[in-house]
């Protein structure tokens, strides 16, 4: 991780590198209630986790799009939000929520998922929360219909209001959403170039502090790669912001039992350890039934802290930064080389990022399989190989080529893209009923898929 600030420093990008340093993996739910009093009380047992965790403010569906009115009618209904609306409550109660808990110890980010995030962000600052999430693809095109010209010209402003902020002492913290674009079926050497990309956006527009997300995917081995190869890429182009990498628990269908989310979950913390990985999101066993209470998150943030601990003692945590041996390991050349010449193609179209990345998207330079959106080309298409890892069978106008370890025999048909949606949960689930009869390999050790 690259450190070099001047003062004043981001009291969340501090405790992430202090916690670094300690040899501790941060861990961070994403929960979210309307109710002030309930996520206060919230954001407590958050901070008396037997973790290393971050608070999350997670924020509700209505302020996400920017539907105030529908947001103030729901609490004054005494409707149940999924989410805390941060712009209606205003700063006095929103300061209430945070005062006491938010400090050196335990900062506490804003997570809203808005093209639109210009007041939220506002509102967030006021409350002294310097932290927050996003970005003008990723909070785009996976959510709505706001255009993505739209939505680069939302997140630069945003990037403004950020900036400014540092005359009252604050130095603002964004987390590109990047890495995670669909939560699922999206090659990693365009969700490693996108998630670049949102940072170098961030970086142009004046942030200084900055993290990079991935999302764990369908094979460990090539989520090791991509980490691995995320890190290295950020070093090249990131050299004078302070940055790291936040891995986010798989965001698909999740496994319906709570020893398949568990394996899960500690996979997502074998992937995080092996390759330097700073920050974890993590899912709780209540995924594929219900929204998951405190405690469920609270159980969550626990069981990751200690897989840390088991995974740290038994020396799976690199020794140093270093070079990525890519000559040695080729998931991480592989997808190194593929997001390297999707970022320089994108690079060199305009020397704003935000330009570049509309003009890529517009010519099909940057192109997200099964994707919805009126700005995206939709071309691309990609399939869960035998071996577990993503592949494409169709780059479209991508500046990448697939080779002999990427071709596809047969094109996935809507029957195969159902099945590779669910086959995280089937073999998670599978592999634990293995594991209560002694037949699986301990945690760190690849799970095989079931296609």
């Amino acid at each position: 991780m690259t450190v070099r600030g001047a003062d004043p420093r981001s009291l969340f990008g501090d405790f992430v590198a202090r916690s670094r340093a300690a040899g501790r993996l941060v861990v961070q739910p994403r929960m979210g209630f309307g109710d002030p009093r309930v996520m206060r009380a919230g954001l407590a047992e958050v901070s008396r986790a037997d973790a290393t965790a971050i608070g999350t403010i997670t924020l509700d569906s209505y302020t996400r799009v920017g539907d105030l009115t529908a947001a103030r009618r729901a609490l004054a209904e005494g409707a149940d939000l999924n989410g805390y609306p941060i712009v209606v409550h205003g700063p006095e109660t929103n300061k209430e929520v945070v005062d006491g808990l938010l400090g050196r110890d335990f900062p506490i980010q804003v997570r809203h998922g808005s093209a639109r995030p210009q007041d939220i962000i506002a509102s967030s600052l006021k409350a002294g929360l310097d932290a927050t999430e996003g970005g003008p693809v990723s909070y785009c095109l996976p959510y709505g219909r706001v255009s993505l010209r739209d939505s680069v010209r939302n997140w630069e402003e945003s990037c403004r209001i950020m900036a400014a902020s540092r005359r009252y002492g604050c130095e603002p913290h964004v987390e590109t959403f990047g890495g995670c674009m669909l939560g699922q079926l999206c090659p990693p050497g365009l969700l490693v170039a996108i998630s670049l990309l949102e940072g170098l956006f961030f970086r142009w527009h004046g942030v200084r502090s900055i993290s990079l997300s991935y999302a764990q995917q369908t094979s460990a081995d090539q989520d090791c790669g991509a980490v691995r190869a995320l890190r290295r890429l950020a070093r090249l182009f990131m050299p004078d912001v302070e940055w790291h990498v936040v891995i986010y628990t798989y965001m698909g269908v999740y496994p319906r039992t709570a020893s398949g989310a568990r394996l899960l979950l500690e996979q997502s913390v074998d992937i995080a350890v092996r390759t330097g990985a700073e920050r974890l999101i993590v899912k709780t066993v209540a995924e594929a039934h219900r929204i998951a209470s405190v405690a469920d998150n609270i159980e969550a943030l626990e069981a990751a802290a200690a897989a840390d601990r088991r995974a740290r003692a038994a020396g799976l945590a690199p020794a140093g930064e270093g070079e990525a041996d890519l000559a040695g390991d080729p998931d991480t050349a592989e997808v190194f080389e593929e997001a390297l010449s999707i970022v320089t193609t994108v690079l060199d179209l305009n020397e704003d990022p935000g330009a570049a990345l509309l003009e890529a998207f517009a010519r099909g330079l940057l192109d997200v399989p099964y994707c919805l959106h009126a700005d995206n080309t939709g071309r691309t298409r990609s399939y869960i190989a035998p071996d577990g890892r993503l592949r494409w069978s169709d780059t479209g106008a991508l500046p990448v080529r697939i080779t002999g370890r990427t071709a596809a025999s047969t094109r996935m048909t809507a029957a195969d893209l159902l099945n590779a949606l669910s086959c995280v949960q089937r073999s998670f689930d599978h592999a634990a009923d293995d594991r209560a009869t002694a037949r699986l390999p301990r945690p760190g050790r690849r799970v095989h898929l079931i296609l």
